[in-house]
């Protein structure tokens, strides 16, 4: 009998804790501690011991059920209120968005510690994130450093970054207007084109990085960039004198300076890709 009063009353407080559960109730006031005393049965009264000749009581004392102390039970869904209330958990604090600037400089600092190319990371003086305005409307986007950049931790700085700036230069543009960044992060030895396996590796930083940076346009600088980005296997001549669509950038592909340096018969065509480019951003054309 007294077990399955036992079992009816924890059923009912399991049931009357669901009730209070779906009804937004995410904590309950602990009780004074209180007996639980089994029907026909009167309470225990703590300063009178057993009644003479209650030798039962006196041999087992064991056998006398526990005080029930009923616990705060604590309601899915919600995290421990102060005792005495019954208010909703307090919102998620969700920490501001970080400015251009900051997300960049995180995202640097990922990728100076990035190991994902033991060789590349073995043999590089440091790497290369990128460089210029991170609010800016134009990108440049190239293969990966040589040594000069290696060196100096800079994309586009040797032979070839002084074409580029002559190039910006004939368009009205300064370095510091534009954003420049590469493929790789990470110079590959003698300046070989990156591995399919390095490209992979190092996607996710310079897709983070245009998603960070946001701009209007991006300019791919050689098959290798635009090949990349577009992921597509089309030859560089097949891929220029039209725009792309990258995730909202337009997208234009021209020739790499350092090629350009190879074969100066091909600067009048890049120029004629920079006079699209240009008219494209409403800039007028020198």
């Amino acid at each position: 009998m007294e077990q399955a009063l036992w079992s009816r009353s924890c059923r009912a407080l399991r049931q009357r804790l669901e009730s209070l559960r779906r009804a937004g109730v995410v904590q309950l006031v602990r009780p004074e501690p209180f007996a639980v005393q089994p029907a026909g049965i009167p309470p225990a009264r703590a300063d009178v011991g057993p009644a003479a000749g209650d030798t039962a009581a006196v041999a087992a004392p064991a056998a006398r059920r526990p005080v029930a102390r009923p616990q705060v039970e604590e309601v899915a869904g919600g995290p421990s209120a102060a005792a005495g209330t019954m208010a909703p958990a307090p919102p998620e604090d969700r920490p501001p968005s970080l400015s251009r600037p900051a997300a960049l400089d995180v995202l640097r600092h990922e990728v100076a510690h990035c190991l994902r190319c033991p060789p590349l990371a073995a043999s590089r003086t440091q790497t290369v994130f990128g460089v210029g305005d991170p609010e800016a409307r134009l990108c440049f986007f190239g293969e990966a450093p040589g040594a000069d950049e290696d060196r100096l931790g800079e994309p586009f700085v040797g032979a070839a970054g002084k074409l580029l700036d002559r190039i910006l230069a004939a368009c009205g543009l300064r370095r510091e207007e534009v954003y420049i960044l590469n493929v790789l992060k990470c110079r590959p030895p003698g300046n070989r084109t990156p591995a399919p396996e390095e490209i992979a590796n190092c996607r996710t930083f310079f897709e983070r990085q245009l998603q960070i940076l946001q701009p209007e346009f991006l300019c791919c600088l050689g098959a290798t960039a635009a090949q990349t980005l577009l992921r597509t296997t089309q030859p560089l001549g097949r891929l220029r004198g039209r725009f792309h669509d990258h995730q909202g950038i337009q997208v234009l592909v021209t020739y790499h300076p350092a090629y350009l340096l190879r074969s100066p018969d091909k600067k009048r065509d890049t120029w004629e890709d920079m006079k699209m480019l240009l008219r494209a951003m409403g800039r007028e054309i020198p």
